[in-house]
């Protein structure tokens, strides 16, 4: 059984930075996409950014210049770092994991909250 941990979240001013990370244990296809979702309340969960084994990457508009995903393959973890925050990203940020860079994939972990003060 997969298992994803996040870490990372917490209060920041605008303008600030923080960085998420997710570990994923258990059974993992080598071939394997990694991404981070967030949801802010009364919203739709939404793709904020994903990486495929061989470092293919997606941003969304809204994040891109200010985000960067990466991943340690042998460490089966992915990051987010997060700079030049806004309100607007206050959400709870989903790791993601999956088997193709098209559709979300089926495993997620329980979420970690950031909050960005204006």
């Amino acid at each position: 059984q997969v298992q994803l941990v996040e870490s990372g979240g917490g209060l920041v001013q605008a303008g600030g930075s923080l960085r998420l990370s997710c570990a994923a244990s258990g059974s993992i296809f080598s071939i394997n996409v990694m991404g981070w979702y967030r949801q802010a309340p009364g919203t739709q969960r939404e793709l904020v950014a994903k990486i495929s084994s061989d470092g293919r990457t997606n941003y969304a508009d809204s994040v891109k210049g200010r985000f960067t995903i990466s991943r340690d393959n042998d460490k089966n973890t992915v990051y987010l770092q997060m700079g030049s925050l806004k309100p607007e990203d206050t959400g709870v940020y989903y790791c993601n994991l999956g088997r193709t860079m098209y559709y979300r994939g089926a495993i997620w972990g329980q979420g970690t909250q950031v909050t960005v003060s204006s």
